[in-house]
């Protein structure tokens, strides 16, 4: 809070009729948000009472197709990237302003009993948000599950601490894809949707791919830069690595890993496992049938062909091995340099022979 001259200065301008002049960080500092605590989850469940569940996974790794996967189950509802404890600006950013968090904390609010009611807000919020999804989408009656998928790719491991600060009691998928394929698979995304991000060897690669595909196809010449190469796969272990670690430290009963690549090759036996892991019946009919007419579908491939036609026309979208064929051996050895091991661990390889 302001000191007392700095509260009589602000006063002062205000008579004079000027703006306060408040420092900007000053005044958005506040002290570490309180983590919820286990009596106020119970009151925010008797006002929001559906279980909750969140999705994380490195950029590119299957968590939109996961989302439309597990939606298919008619008492589960996944809507798509609040980001609430995943990318800036947080969920805690409602209550980040130190003149907030002091009403929400003042002693003589006698509606907040004494205490930091900040965790509570928040969680009410994000309730709120998931569940009115949930009910626009006809689901959200007893017995159902909602949640939301935001890829954790900025802040990895730290997402999962802020999850639980406010979501102690929910339950976190993480969605793991090889490393290769995900650095593939986001460079063709950037230049789709993004080439504007690209530095100019960027630039000068996507523009030479889209004149001649070919030897970028064979793995004769590269779609990335050394560096952009290196950034990905140190990127994906570090997130694959700290954000497995965290979940197994924080709520190793409340995690639940899968491999892109697995659901997949094995849908059927992928999500019944996460639906009886989210808590519904695994065993209604016409789950494995709508699975299948599911994967079928490839909702935004027209969008990227409207978008950047020369890029996308050359390129099979969600296929599995495309690293295989694209990269050169120099990329091969940059990745495993950067996330070999990691690549090992997850069982992508049996070793750095490869």
């Amino acid at each position: 809070m302001p000191g007392i001259s700095q509260r009589l200065k602000i006063a002062a301008r205000a008579l004079l009729g000027q703006a306060p002049k408040l420092d900007t960080q000053q005044h958005l500092r506040r002290s570490p948000m309180p983590a919820i605590t286990a009596e106020q989850v119970v009151e925010a469940r008797q006002f929001f009472p559906l279980d909750k569940f969140f999705i994380y996974g490195h950029a590119r790794s299957g968590t939109t197709l996961l989302t439309r996967l597990v939606r298919l189950h008619p008492h589960v509802h996944c809507n798509y990237q609040a980001h609430f404890f995943t990318r800036q600006p947080l969920l805690q950013a409602l209550v980040a302003d130190e003149e907030v968090a002091s009403w929400l904390s003042r002693r003589s609010n006698r509606w907040n009993r004494g205490q930091d009611l900040s965790p509570l807000v928040l969680r009410a919020v994000a309730d709120f948000i998931m569940e009115r999804d949930a009910r626009y989408a006809g689901k959200g009656g007893p017995g159902c599950v909602v949640g939301d998928k935001s890829p954790n790719s900025l802040l990895d491991g730290e997402a999962v601490r802020h999850m639980c600060q406010v979501y102690p009691d929910a339950r976190l998928v993480f969605i793991v894809r090889d490393g290769r394929d995900a650095a593939v698979s986001h460079r063709f995304q950037t230049f789709i949707d993004r080439p504007q991000h690209l530095d100019a060897e960027g630039r000068r690669i996507r523009e030479d791919f889209a004149r001649n595909p070919e030897p970028y196809l064979k793995g004769q010449r590269s779609i990335f830069s050394e560096k952009a190469l290196r950034q990905a796969a140190e990127g994906w272990a570090h997130n694959v690595e700290d954000t497995h670690r965290t979940a197994q430290q924080l709520i190793p009963a409340q995690y639940h890993t899968l491999r892109y690549e697995d659901m997949l090759a094995r849908p059927g036996e992928v999500m019944r496992s996460l639906w009886r892991f989210l808590g519904v019946d695994a065993s209604l009919p016409g789950l494995e049938e709508a699975l299948q007419a599911e994967l079928q579908q490839n909702p935004d491939a027209d969008w990227q062909q409207e978008k950047a036609g020369e890029i996308a026309s050359a390129l099979t979208k969600g296929k599995r091995g495309t690293w295989q064929e694209l990269f050169t051996a120099r990329d091969r050895e940059i990745f495993k340099q950067a996330a070999g091991e990691t690549l090992v661990a997850w069982g992508y390889e049996k070793d750095l022979e490869w």
